[in-house]
């Protein structure tokens, strides 16, 4: 055992950069998605005013950053292999990423509208708002928060290359988290072009169309990267929409525990935020150090792999007590009922924990078997993992709270 925490020690000591930059993004990224906690208790009057609408926010807020998160991943791959450079040309490496990022915004947003008025409509919600209204609201909602997550991805990544931070470290915290702040008020912001009759009406088909000539365009392009992008990442980002509807669903079932205390709502966002981030870090590393050939694609992760595994766990201890102290005190000063700061950290770090080792697992495999099918890890692995964690780390969070006795 001794040996085992000799060789974690030395390969931490080689590379102290990458742990601070870690946790700092880490820490930036929990304190930022507090925000998104408080917010979303600061809408309940948009959201009692347009019923159904709840349904959509867990999946928009979760597309911000799969999508963005997957852009930032492929940009620390450019960056390592020296292929990063910021220009205005539509056919550079970072022109064609950009290019299928916003088509695929105005595709997902499309979709996800129309899955979430399926959803209200199957679980009872007949009295929600209409397919028009979730169109307007996901797209104008998406578009919004798009241009200022790619800003700040674009910004992030300039200066990565820069100053020689390591973009595997905080992409993924940091260009998620964005997301996670920005769409909440974005999507309210749309919601005021909502219920008005006739403009709704004539916006949504407007709205479909320029979706559907995007997507037209990004299938017809010549651009060979924005193409490929394109085609990975529809199938999975798909699913993974999916997936963020059935996280919320989850937490639904428990909502009489939330009710009661309030201070759980607060800690939600950034915790499902979080649980994502640290996987996103190791696959965006793992996907690195797959195209370096540091890393090879085997069953069993080797000795760089079981580095990158090892630091998401050193990466969660201090995150997650933090995250439940952060959310105590938010709690406190917002007059929210509370169980306690011990039952916070230890729910926080039980369920944080237990989702870090499905999300290392996660990420290696799902890396591994993308590199294996000839699809660029850095596309997959960021999607794949934050919306697989929204739901494992949904269920992680529920078990705590049996665990540590929480119930209303």
């Amino acid at each position: 055992m001794p040996r085992v925490f000799r060789r974690i020690w030395a390969s931490l000591v080689t590379d102290v950069a990458g742990l601070r930059q870690g946790l700092s993004a880490l820490a930036v990224s929990s304190l930022g998605d507090l925000i998104a906690g408080v917010t979303l208790g600061a809408v309940t009057g948009t959201l009692n005013r347009l019923p159904g609408l709840l349904v959509l926010v867990p999946a928009a807020i979760g597309m911000r950053g799969n999508i963005f998160g997957a852009l930032g991943s492929r940009f620390g791959t450019a960056i390592h292999t020296g292929q990063f450079s910021l220009a205005r040309r539509r056919d550079t490496l970072v022109g064609q990423n950009v290019l299928a990022a916003v088509a695929l915004t105005l595709m997902l947003s499309v979709a996800l509208a129309v899955l979430a008025k399926g959803v209200a409509v199957a679980f009872g919600l007949r009295a929600s708002i209409t397919i028009a209204d979730f169109v307007v609201v996901s797209v104008l909602g998406g578009v919004l928060s798009s241009i200022v997550v790619l800003a700040l991805t674009l910004a992030v990544s300039a200066a990565a290359a820069r100053r020689g931070w390591d973009m595997d470290n905080v992409a993924a915290p940091l260009v998620t988290a964005a997301g996670d702040i920005v769409t909440l008020p974005a999507l309210v912001i749309a919601s005021v072009f909502v219920d008005h009759g006739n403009v709704t009406t004539l916006i949504a088909p407007v709205l479909v169309i320029l979706a559907f000539a995007g997507a037209y365009s990004a299938w017809r392009t010549k651009l060979p990267i924005m193409r490929r992008i394109i085609i990975e990442s529809l199938p999975i980002l798909v699913l993974a929409g999916l997936i963020d509807v059935i996280a919320g669903l989850t937490i639904e079932k428990r909502l009489e525990s939330f009710v009661a205390f309030p201070a759980l709502l607060v800690l939600v966002p950034p915790f499902l935020e979080d649980t994502g981030a640290l996987g996103g870090i190791v696959a965006s590393r793992l996907a690195s150090k797959l195209h370096l050939g540091t890393v090879a694609a085997k069953g069993f992760p080797n000795r760089a792999a079981r580095e990158d595994m090892v630091l998401a766990f050193i990466f969660a201890l201090p995150t997650f007590v933090l995250v439940a102290l952060s959310a105590d005190v938010v709690a406190l000063v917002f007059r929210l009922d509370s169980p306690g700061a011990l039952k916070m950290v230890g729910v926080s770090l039980v369920g944080g924990l237990a989702s870090t080792c499905i999300a290392t697992l996660i990420a290696y495999y799902g890396s591994i078997a993308s590199y294996r099918f000839g699809i660029d890890p850095d596309t997959t692995g960021i999607p794949m993992i934050t919306s697989s964690m929204d739901l494992v780390g949904a269920v992680s969070l529920i078990l705590a709270l049996l665990l540590f006795g929480v119930r209303s």
